[in-house]
């Protein structure tokens, strides 16, 4: 095939056909046992589901299946220095990070114990004061109010420092984390991490507020709490493998899946109220809505940023308090102030991301880099996450922009599939004074007089080793598909395979010879929509493209072209129809 040159040419790339003989067999059995069609098999053999019992499990996942929380290294510690806190009748602070796995966290771990415990507290650290993690200010915060028990959520890994001084001005430290330990781990009486190298816990893809899950879950086996009392926190749990982009696969999947049932049917007030503002639910209704179906993406798109508003425009403890409130009023009260909050952060985000590439436009040295390194002192620490998911758009490569804090340069880095930008941080660590994170996402600290040294050597170390394919953006197709396979049944069966996330992600499909009914329509000037049909097939299609609206004038009547895509629902005046959510189009010379 010639394809003729289009707008942000990007690699499809094929999943491989599970064609081996094991592999054929089990998708004919599949077919077989669960009356579905070949399709939507050849998806589950893909995902490793190859026989009926494995099958069931993965559309029905089941609490009874959670590995047994003790299997974590120092859950016996953690569950012993709780119990004897509570006994002795000390003060325990619940210390949390300021973005949605560490608010959530919170409101996890203090609203279930404070149902049987009323001597604690929360703090979150402000996000300019005192940054990332466990800070001096919230340690001389414990230290002077009286508490002697520390169980930090979502941060604390690589907090040593810190946790001596707690331990010296007489305050214990819990750690609850999920991100990569260093080469030490802190002195504290507990650290719970799946990520630590001496733990054998079977799943080490836990969100923190998973992590502090595992906690309450091992807690309730000693204390002899029924399982069913921790169900209703899973709405939190599921917020936050949602918005901290983890695999939704084994017992992330589990959780999520509960915790999106508990979503649907029976929130918490503060996430009602938020759902309200957010528009998924209209005034006069009910929460949640029955017409409403909220999954991975809503949370992601509608509850994440507003959540996550509080602690980058003013302090995350607006958003606890939303988490925790019990009364309708107040709970709409502050899901106000997240929405306002996050108004201000659009602005912010729209005005900085034009900076930034602007910068980057004026510059030839960066225009042509393989790496984006940029830095305004006047930019705001909240956005520059965001900031940088943007730049990635438009210039798909490795991003870290930097702001001023408390005279340092404070940074977000985000990455592109196929590169690990936490390791590319990790080699340039002789410039800074601290870094965390992910493969794909990770903060650091540095002194702003080593800015120029690193934008160089963190170029240099991204050249060296990233492929020329990962400066593509690339789209993950599953299997080709015929619009005469497409229908209620098919798509029914496909959604059951969701909460879609990292690692199950919705299934993407393409299709060729697609050929226009009527003229393709542009919506609010950028997005593309358009009727299709493939030839040689009776069915048609709505298909939808956000961001695409440049494609509007290369397709041509009676015009073959290529599309690839996700299937979705369309629910507009009580009507329900499927439509096709575009991630590319190829057209053929």
């Amino acid at each position: 095939m010639i394809v003729r040159s289009s707008p942000a040419a990007k690699r499809w790339l094929y999943k491989p056909f599970p064609d081996a003989p094991a592999q054929t067999e089990a998708i004919e059995s599949l077919v077989q046992t669960l009356n579905i069609s070949p399709f939507l098999a050849t998806l589950l053999v893909q995902r490793g589901v190859t026989t009926y019992e494995e099958a069931r499990t993965f559309f029905r996942p089941e609490l009874g299946h959670l590995h047994d929380p003790f299997l974590m290294k120092d859950m016996d510690r953690a569950v012993d220095r709780i119990t004897l806190a509570m006994a002795k009748g000390e003060k325990i602070l619940v210390y949390g990070d300021y973005d949605v796995d560490g608010t959530t966290s919170v409101a996890l771990m203090y609203g279930f114990l404070s149902t049987i415990y009323d001597r604690l507290d929360h703090y979150i650290p402000d996000r300019y004061s005192e940054g990332y993690g466990i800070s001096k200010a919230g340690v001389a915060y414990a230290a002077a109010n009286g508490f002697s028990l520390i169980i930090a959520l979502d941060c604390g890994i690589k907090s040593l420092d810190r946790v001596s001084e707690a331990t010296a001005l007489g305050v214990d430290f819990i750690i609850c984390d999920h991100h990569r330990p260093g080469d030490e781990i802190p002195t504290a009486v507990a650290v719970l991490d799946p990520k630590r190298d001496d733990c054998r816990y079977p799943y080490d893809e836990l969100t923190g507020c998973g992590v502090g899950f595992k906690l309450l879950q091992a807690l309730c086996m000693v204390r002899g709490i029924p399982a069913d009392t921790l169900w209703p926190y899973l709405d939190l749990v599921a917020v936050s493998i949602s918005c901290d982009i983890v695999p939704v696969t084994g017992e992330n999947r589990a959780l999520a899946y509960y915790g999106l049932k508990q979503l649907n049917s029976s929130p918490r007030t503060g996430l009602c109220a938020l759902l309200r503002i957010a528009g998924f639910v209209a005034p006069n209704e009910l929460c949640p809505s029955p017409a409403k179906h909220l999954d991975v993406t809503n949370v992601v798109f509608g509850l994440g940023p507003r959540i996550n508003a509080a602690g980058r425009i003013k302090h995350a403890r607006a958003a606890v308090d939303l988490l925790l409130a019990e009364h309708h009023h107040e709970a709409e009260d502050f899901a106000y102030e997240l929405n306002k909050h996050n108004a201000d952060r659009q602005k912010f985000d729209k005005d900085m991301t034009e900076q930034a590439l602007a910068m980057i436009e004026a510059d030839e040295w960066l225009k042509n880099a393989k790496s984006t390194v940029l830095y305004d002192a006047t930019w705001n620490k909240g956005v520059i996450g965001i900031v940088a998911s943007r730049c990635i758009e438009r210039f798909y490569r490795p991003t870290i922009i930097l702001t001023q804090s408390n005279n340092k340069a404070a940074g977000s880095a985000r990455s592109v599939a196929g590169f690990d930008v936490y390791e590319a941080i990790e080699a340039c660590s002789d410039l800074l004074e601290q870094f965390g994170g992910h493969t794909f996402a990770a903060g650091l600290t540095l002194p702003v007089e080593n800015i120029e040294a690193f934008q160089k050597k963190f170029e240099k170390v991204v050249a060296d080793r990233i492929l020329a394919d990962d400066l593509i953006p690339k789209v993950d197709i599953d299997i080709p598909l015929d619009f005469s396979e497409i229908d209620a049944k098919f798509y029914r069966i496909m959604k059951q395979m969701s909460p879609f996330g990292p690692r199950n992600l919705a299934p993407v499909f393409c299709t060729e010879d697609v050929v226009l009914v009527g003229e393709p329509t542009i919506m609010k000037e950028k997005h593309l929509k358009f009727t299709c049909k493939q030839l040689g097939s009776g069915r048609s299609f709505v298909a939808v493209g956000f961001g695409m609206a440049e494609w509007a004038s290369h397709l041509q009547a009676n015009e073959p072209f290529s599309i690839c895509y996700s299937i979705d629902m369309n629910h507009f005046r009580d009507q329900s129809t499927i439509q096709l959510m575009l991630k590319d189009i190829r057209i053929a010379e």
